[in-house]
């Protein structure tokens, strides 16, 4: 039917008079069905018609509204046609337009196809662009009257277009269409910026202060649609976040080598989730720091947490400066929290006396010189605590005199790593006895230990440990040498050895290990500790071949071992010495079990091994650990006294020098080998000491209680404590590596369902959550693949996820998904690839999967395909009910953890089209609640993207989630599908 027809019918009208509703009768009569008034453009020919003189045709004015109320047409069609007019200087007709706006601008809606609701933002946008327009133009004719001396016209019209502006705007819904359209048309956004700038312009020359203020008001809400889901209320009621303790606790107990960025993206995840203030959030690293140097235990421990306190959360602050918007700000909040710092007096005291100096002090000179702080602030800062100090419980004089203070050895250690580094590049050939006089200063007291925290913390260990890897190969062969080069050359290799062994056992043997390039031959001291060495959770064969090298090498050795009165050092191949020892053991076992050789005997063969170089009795003890645990109970006397034998010390003139500072250390590391293989045989061996615990986390468990108990208990005393400390760390890491993940995650989640007072839930969950980071990916999978989908699935336990717990297992469920998709794409921790733990379940077999089809996934596990809610448009019923915008973005779905959430999603999806709804409905509301509050502003392609489309317009049902911003929060509106979904969700509230 053409538009003529259409003018034609509606002139015959007017000059009939035909009331409002004779109108849309006979209408109905011309035009018969098929094509809907939209399709002929009805709402834009009566406003042509109405608008052809100076004033409003009042009649077709009428029949426009008429048809607006009776819904003939839809107000994405008005709006289109208001936005058209353009002859401002008519001030009837733009009135008369203003009030047709003024009948729905605050309650629009649409209940139509995706594409009509996608129309509507659209003409929404162009709506709202008009009303700028037009606003600009009756604000340039109010300056002109001004100016002229006839104000009155124009402000009444300028007041009239800053109401309707107000009144669109303040709606939360027209804002989020709006969001939408601005996606859908950058231009044309970019087209309103300019206008609001040019409005802006124009008012600034006006007097009268209402309508100023009432246009910033407008511009404000204007400037706000884009960023509409980036507000967040900070926490301002909690003073304390055991989540950002625990972490920080974590790190500094168990992984100083690991990287800064890792712990600052995991730092900034648990404030974004929590929502922390800057400064209680940089108070909160501070407090987990000086807990964590008051109660390390002495030696190692407490070098790691020194150094981990004044090396390395300067540089993680330093980081976090970047995410935290603003230099100047964030100086500011790091001041903000030394202040708040300093009045926690006894904490600081007790810091001060554990490191026998002013720990404060030295903390702000790091900051200041990272930049964190300004001059000003550190001389203020400084002042307030040496007043502070002054009443401090002074120790008794003399009692602490003469110990030199950790803090200030590590600020002094750092630089002199990096000169080792620098001395250790150099040609070792050229100068040994002078690289060896570094390294026997390096040996002396706790100078060894200081550097490798020091190298530790600054990220700078690995080198270091490849350093003296190379220096160890340079060593292993020796030409032509003379006594003095011999023995020389001996201590290089022996010293290098024993450092090497001492930081795999102090920071793990990953830090030893190179990136294997193929091809490369791999360094003798890599393959005896991948092969050889015994370490936590790995057990050696000692029949393995490595222990078995050449015949001939091995009688040669055990033949110097047995006749000789010490040690050849001249061309030794110490290398091919240490892949024999364990054979040439076995030879003197059973000649000694056999009678052929005596106990004296014994005993000068053991004095050769650790005479000269003491790896050699570290390579023998290690395959006597491996092999001690093959034997019978009655067999192993002989062995054990051998490891005995070996582990004292030789009291001799003719030993090489450092002996004494070698001798610790091969005690040390002797004792983290044989901590195991002593427990099983209950067997008590005196290692040399040196005054300090060397293993203080070993064996932490209580003998004889079932482990369950164990767990039960120490979560509870965290739990009433309120905080994690390094002992419970380290317990619930050894729990986690008995019971497994999924044991682990299973009994600690019924403990939080036990809980029914809400702030001993929510505690709980901030302290599980940190808990559950000694492996967030494992935890993670177990609790959204299998613990949850039980709970969800039986409606027996369906009493379980009531309040307080329903709330707060879904709060911990978030956040562990959250936490475990945003750090999966990086490297898994070094504490976490150290742990060897059982397979939970082999992913693709549980979710089975077709290449070929991405979402053949979704549709095997889609239990509501039948039933499915379909989107009422053509191209919407082609949408599968399982399509998520993770299959749009071709999302890995080999990935278990990416399975394990489409999962969860798709399950989340039918139990809301399901019929019953319970406990387990109002649990997916607040975990879709909690989704909704973690999320930030432009984290496209988080957990929801696993969401199937349909699931928005489902949620909308429930009445807590039905509001534009949570439409737009869960939705991704990055995706042109995904902005339909939301724009017909949205337009249906």
């Amino acid at each position: 039917m053409k538009v003529v027809n259409l003018k034609q019918a509606i002139l015959q009208a007017w000059k009939e008079r035909w009331s409002d509703y004779q109108w849309a009768i006979n209408m109905k009569k011309f035009f018969p069905k098929g094509a809907t008034w939209d399709i002929l453009n009805l709402a834009e020919a009566l406003l042509e018609q109405a608008m052809i003189g100076p004033s409003p045709n009042p009649l077709i004015l009428s029949y426009l509204k008429y048809a607006i109320s009776s819904q003939m047409v839809s107000y994405s069609s008005v709006l289109t046609a208001i936005s058209k007019f353009d002859d401002f200087s008519r001030d009837l007709c733009v009135q008369a337009l203003l009030d047709i706006m003024d009948m729905f601008c605050d309650r629009l809606s649409c209940h139509g196809k995706a594409e009509e609701c996608i129309g509507l933002c659209r003409s929404l946008l162009s709506a709202l662009h008009w009303l700028l327009r037009c606003t600009a133009a009756s604000a340039e004719r109010l300056r002109e009257g001004l100016e002229a001396g006839t104000p009155a016209a124009g402000e009444k019209q300028l007041a009239m277009c800053l109401q309707r502006l107000e009144k669109t705007l303040s709606s939360t819904k027209n804002r989020a269409l709006l969001h939408i359209a601005k996606l859908e048309e950058a231009s044309s956004w970019t087209a309103i910026e300019h206008s609001l700038l040019k409005l802006g312009e124009i008012l600034a020359s006006l007097s009268n202060p209402q309508l100023r203020s009432q246009a910033e008001q407008c511009g404000t809400l204007i400037r706000s649609i884009p960023t509409m889901l980036a507000v967040h209320s900070e926490q301002l009621h909690k003073t304390g976040y055991p989540t950002v303790h625990a972490v920080v606790l974590l790190e500094g107990t168990m992984n100083l080598t690991g990287e800064t960025q890792p712990l600052v993206e995991q730092l900034m995840m648990v404030k974004r989730m929590q929502h922390i203030p800057t400064p209680l959030f940089v108070l909160e690293i501070w407090k987990a720091c000086f807990v964590g140097l008051i109660e390390s235990p002495e030696g190692t421990e407490e070098l790691k947490w020194t150094a981990f306190t004044f090396l390395k959360i300067p540089q993680v602050l330093v980081k976090l400066k970047k995410y935290c918007h603003g230099d100047k700000d964030f100086t500011e909040d790091v001041n903000c929290a030394f202040e708040f710092l300093l009045k926690l007096t006894p904490l600081l005291d007790k810091a001060d006396q554990r490191c026998n100096c002013d720990c404060t002090k030295f903390l702000l000179q790091e900051c200041s010189k990272q930049g964190l702080l300004s001059e000003a602030s550190v001389t203020n800062l400084m002042a307030k605590r040496a007043a502070d100090r002054e009443h401090a419980p002074q120790l008794k004089s003399g009692e602490n005199a003469n110990i030199q203070p950790n803090p200030g050895l590590i600020l002094r250690a750092e630089p002199t790593v990096t000169n080792i580094l620098k001395t250790m590049d150099a040609d070792h050939s050229k100068s040994p006895e002078g690289l060896l006089g570094v390294l026997g200063h390096m040996l002396s007291g706790k100078s060894l230990d200081l550097l490798l925290a020091a190298a530790a913390a600054t990220g700078k260990l690995k080198s270091f440990a490849r350093k003296f890897i190379n220096l160890n190969e340079f060593t292993t062969h020796g030409n032509e040498e003379l006594a003095k080069a011999a023995s020389v050359r001996a201590l290089l290799f022996d010293i290098s050895f024993l450092m090497l062994c001492h930081v795999a056992q102090t920071y793990g043997s990953e830090v030893i290990l190179s990136e294997s390039s193929s091809g490369a031959q791999v360094p003798f001291f890599e393959t005896w500790m991948q092969t050889c060495m015994p370490e936590e959770g790995k057990i050696l064969n000692p029949d393995h071949p490595c222990f078995w090298p050449d015949s001939t090498k091995v009688e040669s050795l055990v033949a110097l071992l047995n006749n000789s009165s010490e040690m050849k050092l001249v061309q030794m191949k110490w290398h091919e010495a240490c892949l024999s020892i364990s054979a040439a053991i076995l030879e003197i076992l059973n000649a000694w079990e056999n009678g052929v050789l005596a106990f004296e005997s014994i005993q000068k063969i053991t004095d050769n091994i650790k005479g000269k170089v003491c790896s050699l009795a570290v390579c023998a003890v290690a395959w006597l650990v491996a092999h001690v645990r093959m034997l019978g109970l009655d067999e192993r006397e002989k062995s054990l006294q051998m490891i005995r034998q070996l582990a004292g010390p030789l009291y001799s003139e003719n030993t090489l020098q450092f002996y004494n500072e070698r001798v610790v250390i091969m005690s040390s590391i002797l004792e983290h080998m044989c901590a195991d293989v002593l427990q099983q045989t209950a067997t008590q061996i005196k290692f040399p000491s040196t005054g300090v615990d060397t293993m203080p986390y070993w064996n932490l468990l209580p003998p004889k209680r079932p482990i369950k108990e164990v767990l039960t208990d120490i979560f509870g005393k965290v739990l009433e404590k309120g905080w994690v400390d390094s002992r419970s760390i380290h317990i619930f890491d050894t729990l986690l590596h008995m019971g497994g993940v999924y044991w682990f995650c299973n009994n600690l989640i019924k403990e939080l369902l036990k809980e029914t007072r809400k702030e001993h839930t929510l505690r709980a969950v901030e302290l599980l959550y940190s808990i559950f980071c000694l492996d967030m990916q494992q935890v993670t999978l177990v609790l959204l693949g299998h613990i949850l989908p039980g709970l969800l699935t039986d409606s027996s336990k369906w009493h379980n996820l009531m309040d307080p717990p329903g709330t707060a297992l879904a709060k911990l469920a978030v956040w562990c998904a959250l936490s475990s998709y945003s750090s999966h794409k990086g490297q898994a921790s070094s504490r976490q690839k150290k742990r060897h733990r059982e397979d939970i379940e082999d992913y693709i077999s549980l979710f089975p999967l077709d290449d070929m089809q991405p979402s053949k996934l979704m549709r095997l596990l889609s239990s509501n395909e039948e039933d499915a809610n379909v989107l009422s448009s053509p191209t919407d019923r082609s949408m599968s009910s399982s399509l998520s915008a993770s299959q749009l973005h071709t999302v890995n779905m080999r990935d278990p953890l990416n399975r394990v959430l489409a999962n969860l999603f798709l399950l989340i999806s039918s139990i809301l089209g399901s019929r019953t709804a319970g406990p387990h409905t109002q649990f997916v509301q607040w975990f879709m609640e909690e989704c909704v509050d973690c999320l930030e502003q432009g984290s496209r392609g988080s957990i929801l993207q696993f969401m199937p489309f349909t699931t928005v317009s489902e949620l909308v049902k429930v009445s807590a989630m039905s509001s534009p911003k949570v439409v737009l929060a869960i939705t991704d509106l990055s995706l042109s599908l995904g902005r339909q979904v939301a724009a017909k969700a949205i337009a249906a509230l």
